[in-house]
C-alpha cells in the first residue's frame, strides 16, 4: 500500500478530537472522507485502532503505542515546513499540547487563550496533566510540547525556563470569624484543614512544621483545590493553595483570601521542553505567549 503522510494527520486528529465528527471538522474534510482514510489505516496497521464506545471513539492499544511517535514526527514536519518561510502564527494550523497541574490549567488556561485566539485563531491547545516522574519521557518522545510544573529535575535533553514564584496563602470561607484582621501562627493551627495532595508525598508546609515540632489538623485531603475550596467554603475549615488559584476562585466562591502565618519559601514554577526544539519557530513563539501570560497574572 502507498505511504500517504495525510492519512497519519487524519489518524492524530481523531485521536485528539476523539471521533470522525471532531476530526472532519478539525480537518474542514468530510465525514465520509475521514472514514475511508481510517479504513486504510486500519488495512495499514492490520488493527481496528479505535473502537465506539457511546458517542467517543477510544483508541486502541496499538493507536496509544504508535501515538506519540506519529505526533513528534508530524511535529517535526510541521516546524520544518513553517522555517522554511517566515513565522507568522496568523496563518498556523497546528495542534500544541502542555503539560499542566490542575491548579496552574485553572489560573492560567484562560489568559493563555486570549492571546492564541487574537494571534493565531487556527492553533488548537490541548491541555493533559503529566506526573513529575513522566516530564522527560512525555517530552522526548513527542507526546507533549511544553510542561508547566513545578521545579523538578530533568535530565539533559530538557530545557526549562522560569516563569514565576508560587506563593501560598490561606483560603476560608468569606464570613468565617477568623477572615477579619490578621490571621496568627495560634488560631491557624488550632483551626481543622483541608489538604490537597495529587502527586503524592508530604505537603512541603507540614515538612516545615513537622521540623519545628507542629502539625495542623487536617480532617480530610483532596485532589483538587476546586473541591477543597468548595469544603471551606461551606465549612469552618482552612486551606493552604496557591496565590492565584485562589484569588482567581475568590471571584467565583464565597471565600476569602488571608496570608500564610507560617514563613513558607515560594516556590518555582518552571516551563520545560525538548532541547531539539529549542529553535523551533512555533515552540518559541507558545513559550513566549506562555511566559506573558504570566507576567499578566
Amino acid at each position: 500500500m502507498r505511504f500517504d503522510v495525510n492519512l497519519l494527520k487524519v489518524l492524530e486528529s481523531i485521536y485528539a478530537n476523539g471521533g470522525i465528527t471532531g476530526a472532519a471538522n478539525a480537518l474542514h474534510l468530510t465525514q465520509p472522507a475521514i472514514t475511508h482514510s481510517l479504513n486504510r489505516l486500519r488495512q495499514m496497521f492490520d488493527d481496528p485502532l479505535f473502537v465506539r464506545q457511546g458517542n467517543r471513539m477510544v483508541p486502541t492499544f496499538k493507536t496509544r503505542t504508535l501515538m506519540p511517535r506519529i505526533q513528534f514526527h508530524l511535529s517535526g514536519l510541521r516546524a520544518a515546513v513553517e522555517a522554511a518561510g517566515e513565522f507568522d502564527p496568523a496563518q498556523v494550523d497546528a495542534v500544541f499540547t502542555v503539560g499542566f497541574r490542575d491548579v496552574l490549567e485553572s489560573s492560567m488556561l484562560p489568559t493563555l487563550v486570549r492571546h492564541i485566539t487574537a494571534q493565531a485563531p487556527k492553533v488548537k491547545l490541548i491541555s493533559r496533566r503529566v506526573p513529575r516522574e513522566d516530564v522527560d519521557r512525555q517530552l522526548v518522545s513527542g507526546a507533549i510540547d511544553l510542561v508547566i510544573d513545578r521545579s523538578t529535575h530533568t535530565d539533559s535533553r530538557i530545557n526549562s525556563a522560569f516563569l514565576a514564584h508560587e506563593t501560598m496563602v490561606v483560603v476560608l470561607r468569606a464570613d468565617h470569624p477568623l477572615a477579619a484582621g490578621t490571621l496568627r501562627t495560634r488560631e491557624f493551627l488550632a483551626a481543622k484543614h483541608v489538604s490537597v495532595v495529587s502527586h503524592g508525598g508530604p505537603d512541603p508546609l507540614d515538612q516545615l512544621l513537622l521540623e519545628g515540632g507542629k502539625a495542623r489538623d487536617i480532617g480530610m485531603v483532596c485532589q483538587h483545590y476546586f473541591s477543597a475550596c468548595q469544603v471551606v467554603a461551606g465549612s469552618d475549615w482552612l486551606l493552604v493553595a496557591p496565590a492565584g488559584y485562589a484569588n482567581a476562585m475568590a471571584a467565583l466562591l464565597p471565600i476569602a483570601v488571608r496570608p500564610l502565618p507560617i514563613r513558607l519559601k515560594p516556590l518555582r514554577i518552571e516551563m520545560y521542553w525538548h532541547a531539539a526544539l529549542d529553535e523551533d519557530p512555533g515552540q518559541r513563539w507558545l513559550r513566549g505567549l506562555i511566559a506573558e501570560a504570566y507576567r499578566e497574572g
